[in-house]
This record gives C-alpha cells, structure tokens and sequence, in this order.
C-alpha cells in the first residue's frame, strides 16, 4: 500500500493512496484532517480488537471505518445505493468507495501521518513581483 502526503498552500496536509487504496486517503482528507484526536480514537480501537473476535465501526461524515483484529475496511457512506434505483444496463462504479487494508499496514499510515503532520512547515514568505518596465502584465 502506497502513499504520499502532500501539503497545500494554506499548510494542510493531503494524502494520496496506491490504487485500490483510494479510498483510505479520502479518509484521511475528509474525516481526519487535523483532528489527531480522531486517530487516538481508531488507534485505541485497533489496540482493543486486536488478537480478538471483536469488531469497531465509527461512521464520519463521508467514510465510516470497521476493523476487526486482522483488517480494516473503509467505505464512502454513500456506498448504500440501491441497485433497484439505477436504470437498466447502468452499473454503480464503487472502485473509490470501498477499501480494505491489513491493520498493520494501516497502523503504519497512521503512523507516518502523524509524523508528517507534526513537522514544522516553513512559513510562506512575500515574494513581491518586479515589474518590467514598471508595468504588470503588459
């Protein structure tokens, strides 16, 4: 499972997952995002299921993540689309909704994130433009 973590202009931080695995950077973008204490929450989870017959679920506002003690799942809420309401020879592309990961693998995600997220990024600094010819854009 590949990844890389980018950041933005304003400093945010931005994942980006192998194929397949899509979906568990949409997680990040969307549910996470700088909410550390939500990883707290998935690690503890993870920690408790472990080595268990038991399972966890949290349902965000877009993704809703389940682990039991070997795999973790992720899929888009939305992913609960009736194949009844669709039109004939239409099919539900759902190759971005739907992600599952060994718990190890994602617990090293999880990891690396966190590290990126906790190094310092450079302030921007101004920049300004000379004009050529004392005019912009001529």
């Amino acid at each position: 499972m590949d990844y890389e973590f980018l950041r933005d202009v304003t400093g945010g931080v931005k994942v980006r997952m192998s194929m397949g695995h899509e979906v568990v950077g949409h997680w990040f973008n969307e549910e996470v995002k700088d909410n550390l204490s939500l990883l707290d929450e998935v690690e503890q989870a993870a920690r408790t299921v472990k080595g268990s017959e038991r399972s966890w679920q949290r349902a965000g506002h877009e993704y809703t993540i389940w682990m039991d003690g070997e795999e973790v799942m992720i899929r888009a809420n939305q992913l609960d689309f009736s194949g009844d309401e669709m039109e004939e020879g239409m099919s539900y592309y759902d190759e971005e909704s739907l992600s599952l990961c060994g718990m190890e693998d994602f617990l090293r995600v999880v990891a690396a994130y966190r590290e990126f997220v906790s190094k310092a990024w450079p302030s921007l600094r101004y920049c300004p433009v000379t004009p050529v010819d004392g005019q912009l854009g001529a």
